[in-house]
């Protein structure tokens, strides 16, 4: 943990004889109160909304980076469904923080823009901090239905699963672009096989999720940015944690469609899912493409001999290429083998500790 914030009360007007505000960090009962986020987590000064009267057992946590336009309607209407809304200010240069605390969430303001992976935490340490039991995390894009999170949470507060996904992919009137679709199908099939776990998920970037109190700690896992997740996935399913998906809408008509290079995200989260399935399944990672690998060599091979004998004339850079692949597959399959020996005992030791 790095750096403490300062937690404050909404500003309100003080009585005549009242003092001017001093400027200290105080809870709702005049405490005072400081926080710190995993991860290394640069500090970020959290603005307390108090609590309506129509109190519900779970908090939403928005991340939120220049969403002015849009983050007032997505706090108000969240705050029809749940006790708190925490804003994670992520270093915006509009008025995106002043919105959110003039619509009545709590605001942890960002020093700088870290990316969505240290917003969110930062949100889900407060949510820790206030003793939720329960979690929504919703994008502050609008994209969004707010009147979604009843049924994106209800396995969580049934004690059904730790973490829902809420999918677009399970709705089928969802109108969503094609090129969405298609890089879907390869993101979610890379992240199902990264998983060691029976889940398999429809929609592994949905930034839609709910997760419950054992959920939110056993987030020790380091993310970048967009890659929350995916990690999140794979980091919960040898855990152990229950997970399942519910249908939820989209829309893509909002301000900010693309804060990203929808193609330059695709493949920062397709990386990093690869180097999951290397790190978590080796035989995996290198023994399937060791063995196409060694099975083009056998094959050329197998053609360099077939014209050997059947017109006298020998293929010398095919026979080398061959040769060669064949090598590697070899090698490929074997480090996919012993790296998979490696990861057993680990985590067998671990299970044993």
């Amino acid at each position: 943990m790095a750096g403490a914030s300062r937690v404050r009360q909404r500003p309100t007007l003080p009585p005549p004889d009242t003092p001017p505000d001093n400027g200290a960090g105080i809870l709702e009962d005049g405490r005072s109160s400081s926080i710190a986020f995993q991860g290394g987590l640069s500090a970020g000064t959290v603005y307390a909304a108090t609590s309506g009267a129509d109190a519900r057992s779970f908090a939403v946590v928005v991340p939120a980076y220049n969403e002015g336009l849009v983050i007032g309607s997505v706090v108000l209407l969240a705050q029809k469904h749940v006790d708190r809304v925490i804003v994670v200010d992520d270093g915006s240069t509009d008025r995106t923080a002043e919105t959110a605390r003039l619509a009545g969430a709590d605001v942890i303001e960002m020093p700088e823009n870290g990316g969505k992976a240290k917003a969110m935490m930062a949100g889900f340490a407060r949510a820790r901090d206030l003793g939720y039991e329960a979690v929504v995390m919703l994008d502050g894009d609008g994209q969004h239905d707010p009147n979604d999170i009843p049924a994106v949470v209800a396995p969580v507060l049934a004690g059904e699963a730790d973490l829902v996904i809420g999918s677009r992919f399970l709705d089928a009137g969802a109108e969503i672009p094609a090129y969405r679709r298609a890089g879907q199908v390869v993101l979610n099939g890379f992240t199902n096989l990264s998983t060691d776990g029976g889940f398999a998920t429809t929609d592994s970037q949905s930034g839609f999720r709910a997760l419950s109190r054992q959920a939110l700690d056993n987030l020790t896992f380091a993310s970048e940015g967009y890659t929350i997740e995916s990690d999140m996935i794979a980091h919960f399913a040898p855990l152990g944690l229950k997970m399942t998906e519910v249908p939820i809408s989209v829309t893509y008509d909002v301000p900010h469609k693309h804060k990203k290079n929808p193609v330059t995200h695709g493949f920062g989260v397709l990386a990093r899912i690869v180097e999951l399935i290397g790190h978590r399944r080796p035989l995996l990672f290198f023994g399937i493409p060791g063995g196409a690998i060694a099975f083009l060599g056998i094959g050329l091979g197998i053609y360099t001999f077939s014209e050997l004998f059947r017109i006298g004339q020998f293929h010398y850079v095919m026979f080398t290429l061959g040769i060669t692949a064949l090598i590697l597959g070899l090698l490929l399959i074997s480090s996919g083998l012993i790296l998979n020996f490696l990861v057993s005992m680990m985590g067998h030791r671990a299970n044993e500790a």
